[in-house]
């Protein structure tokens, strides 16, 4: 982009809190003000845009997701929005009818339907007649197959396979990778999809959460090439870690090495444990809704304390961000002990310097909220999973009972102990979809845990540039000097919204002198009209001139 004069809407920016123009010089933010100042600036050098009411943000950053997963399921059959078993079986059904070879499915979640039970392998097989059929469960972490897939993987012979078609462990591994066999041309459609469906909702960078159970190698590659700063096609930044155990610095070094692309870290899907909706997350105590002694009615757990302190020690030797997939009670206090066993081996002041971030910690007590501030651990949550799967009557009340359900996500929890969080969607679990999670933190089934829209945007912009470690500070805000880094949204009212309902008398007062975000509560949520970082167009709405 050259000289652009972006004028007559709104701009949210902390420098000028009334900003309803900015100028953009190549990749960089020029200046930001008042639309008098605009129209004595421009010239004939600039680009004119009439934003016509619409809001400039800084553009999001999503800190956790899967990129060719996501790409993956927008190209499969979309199973979120049934609720039954025959809801479920007719979307499968209309998948076969209308292509060949394996039908795969994603978003089902049993837990939301009148049956509270997976599909079963022969409904899958009247359904499709006989095809291949794997269907994700919404948290990836288990997922339900057809006789036919199941026969060719062999996953009779697996640990995880109970024999109706629903796949857990070993055997959901075997499924998975089955179906996910791609050709260089298939993976380069599918991260395209992906990044360029994270374009058109806002985002300029992502978090890349790659693993050895998630992708190869090979992928990551592929991604990072994609979305390299001289790549030719403009696309969202690709901000990569790799999730794999090490137990000293010099098997680190060697790990580094050997995966031929760059990273932030040996962090992100390094699982403890599961997930809650599988019944896989580790737990101090028993699943509410499994018989009491059922074998595994306390979840599984990965990874033990020691393992933990070998990995982070080893990270914090190197100067890395280590991290962790961590859902349940018991899975935290694993990593709280090994926090803890890692600073007493190379010392309090290198972990906290190297930057470990831990996703989603679900459920933190109060003395590992304290080990997480202590020790500097930053937090990737995904507020959006409270909305989906918190209260009286959601799966976490089910799976765990009211009381400890009522515990989980303490979003206002982490700010109050001075715990760094930043949010993600973890799509392809939940949608690449900012705004639900600014929505999402406003509106926390839980009142005590709500927090304003404003700090849960931070969590959303500027704070993804910070746990990333990025090298620009001004990244993640409108400014003069900052990076061109921005989207432009389609809004119909902008006002300040925050928990306390008492301050929602003087919130649309231009007088407060608080940046104003998209009022959430309308019928409309923002409609991306562009996407830009670094100057570089991302996106583009057919509409926007």
């Amino acid at each position: 982009m050259s000289l652009t004069m972006y004028r007559n809407g709104s701009v949210y920016s902390a420098a000028d809190p009334f900003a309803t123009a900015m100028l953009v010089d190549g990749g960089t933010v020029a200046w930001v003000g008042s639309e008098h100042a605009a129209a004595s600036l421009l010239d004939a050098r600039m680009r004119l845009v009439d934003l016509d009411g619409a809001l400039i943000t800084p553009g999001f950053v999503d800190s956790h997701v899967h990129v060719t997963e996501t790409g993956l399921a927008l190209e499969s059959v979309d199973l979120s929005g049934a609720r039954s078993v025959a809801q479920a079986l007719d979307l499968v059904a209309a998948a076969a009818a209308a292509g060949s070879g394996v039908v795969l499915g994603h978003g089902w979640d049993d837990s939301a339907w009148a049956e509270q039970r997976p599909l079963a392998a022969v409904e899958l097989d009247r359904a499709t007649g006989g095809r291949e059929v794997y269907l994700a469960r919404v948290d990836v972490h288990s997922g339900v197959v057809s006789s036919a897939l199941a026969q060719r993987c062999g996953l009779a012979n697996l640990g995880g396979w109970d024999g109706s078609g629903l796949v857990t462990g070993p055997a959901h591994a075997a499924a998975r990778d089955a179906t996910r066999r791609l050709d260089a041309g298939s993976r380069r459609r599918a991260q395209e999809r992906a990044l360029r469906h994270a374009a058109a909702n806002g985002y300029v960078a992502l978090a890349e959460m790659a693993a050895p159970h998630v992708g190869s190698p090979e992928d990551l590659a592929a991604l990072a090439a994609l979305t390299a700063a001289d790549a030719p096609a403009a696309l969202p930044q690709v901000l990569p870690y790799w999730g794999q155990a090490v137990s000293s610095a010099q098997e680190a070094h060697e790990l580094l090495a050997s995966l031929g692309t760059p990273v932030l870290g040996l962090a992100g899907d390094l699982n403890i444990d599961g997930s809650l909706g599988s019944r896989s997350a580790f737990l101090r105590g028993p699943y509410a809704d499994l018989p009491a002694g059922a074998a595994g009615n306390h979840g599984q757990a990965y990874l033990d304390a020691g393992q933990v302190a070998d990995h982070l020690a080893a990270t914090s030797e190197l100067g890395i961000s280590g991290g962790f997939h961590i859902i349940g009670d018991g899975a935290m206090a694993i990593a709280a002990e090994g926090l803890a066993r890692a600073a007493e081996r190379v010392g309090l002041d290198k972990v906290r310097a190297a930057g470990h971030r831990f996703e989603h910690a679900e459920m933190v007590d109060a003395a590992a909220m304290a080990a997480l501030a202590h020790h500097a651990v930053t937090v990737s949550v995904q507020p959006v999973f409270d909305a989906l799967w918190g209260g009286g009557e959601g799966m976490y009340a089910r799976r765990l009972g009211g009381e400890r359900a009522a515990t989980l996500n303490p979003v206002a929890g982490f700010y109050e102990a001075g715990v760094p969080i930043c949010f993600g969607s973890d799509a392809p679990v939940t949608p690449l979809n900012p705004w639900a999670s600014v929505r999402a933190a406003l509106n926390h089934h839980q009142p005590a845990q709500r927090i304003s829209a404003r700090a849960a945007f931070i969590g959303h912009t500027r704070a993804g540039w910070r746990a990333a470690r990025g090298s620009d500070p001004m990244l993640g805000q409108l400014a003069p000097g900052a990076p061109a880094t921005f989207a432009l949204w389609e809004i119909d009212q902008l006002m300040v919204q925050v928990a306390d309902e008492r301050v929602q008398s003087w919130s649309t007062d231009a007088r407060a002198g608080t940046p104003l975000l998209p009022a959430l509560d309308t019928d409309h949520s923002p409609r991306c009209l562009q996407t830009v970082h670094r100057g570089r167009e991302l996106y583009a709405a057919g509409d926007f001139a």
